[in-house]
């Protein structure tokens, strides 16, 4: 029934297509990139369609080959969660998860300590980074958490929380205020963030002539904004999912807790089929409890 498929040639195919790159795909199936370029031009031969766009200095996807990857990758998977199954492991006690470094440090890690007391067995792996990535391409992540995604519908996608955004400082700050100036601290962000207000919108919600002739500093990180929040150095506008951790410890306090702006929804996506191992199924049930 599957005898006519060319599977040499097809994993060759999906390595290449998942890292972007024939020589990257060489060095993840220890052959050659001449070895590579030969088996998808096969391919490609056999399939009557190319499967890359050749550039000057690398290679891209065509809409053919968008579309082998997008069944390729999941079959592969499935089949290599199936072979997995049948051999002999010791413990499936490890995962990996993508979060921005914010969310991770302030929000993740110190609630991530409930998380080993309930399975002290499994080690969970947290990459950072501030840039959306692609799980169907990077199969070493097993789980994304970000706001505001994009549409993704060949990915499993779970809410965890809204966020809200409001002005939050130290709670002597927060107790002298209006009187006497403060700085506005806010974050620089590296794109245009539509979704999320700014203190323009806190500054017309309130209806207070003070943050007008305020000093505005921008930081480069959410993290890096809280920090200086708590650091004395003025208000942030910030999310009640980043802050919750502080409000609980007493470091910050919200100034005119009325005033609040709705901001974008976290969720947490994988790849089908990843829910089944059961240090992803158990993280993925820890998180919704800690979300509610």
């Amino acid at each position: 029934m599957f005898s006519h498929l060319p599977l040499s040639a097809l994993r060759t195919f999906e390595s290449a297509a998942r890292l972007g790159s024939f020589k990257a795909a060489a060095e993840e199936l220890n052959v050659t990139p001449t070895a590579v370029s030969h088996q998808i031009r096969g391919l490609e031969d056999w399939l009557g369609k190319p499967l890359f766009v050749r550039l000057g200095r690398g290679v891209r996807l065509s809409d053919e080959g968008e579309r082998l990857q997008d069944g390729l990758h999941g079959a592969l998977l499935e089949i290599g969660r199936t072979v997995d199954a049948l051999r002999p492991q010791p413990h499936d006690d490890s995962l990996s998860l993508s979060a921005t470094p914010a969310f991770a440090a302030l929000w993740l890690i110190p609630r991530l300590g409930r998380f080993y007391r309930r399975h002290p067995g499994i080690r969970v792996r947290i990459e950072t980074s501030n840039t959306l990535v692609d799980l169907q391409r990077d199969s070493s992540l097993d789980l994304a958490i970000r706001c505001g995604f994009g549409e993704h519908p060949q990915l499993l996608e779970i809410p965890l929380m809204e966020e809200c955004f409001a002005a939050y400082g130290t709670p002597a700050l927060v107790q002298r205020l209006p009187t006497g100036a403060t700085e506005l601290i806010g974050v620089a962000w590296p794109a245009p963030q539509p979704e999320l207000p700014d203190w323009q919108d806190w500054i017309a919600a309130v209806g207070e002539d003070w943050p007008l002739h305020s000093v505005r500093r921008d930081y480069p990180d959410e993290h890096y904004a809280l920090q200086a929040a708590i650091a004395g150095q003025g208000l942030v506008l910030a999310s009640s999912v980043l802050v919750s951790d502080s409000l609980e410890k007493g470091l910050l306090r919200a100034y005119r807790a009325d005033i609040s702006l709705p901001g974008a929804r976290y969720r947490v996506r994988h790849v089908p089929g990843r829910e089944r191992r059961p240090a992803v199924r158990a993280l993925l049930d820890w998180l919704a409890e800690e979300a509610a």
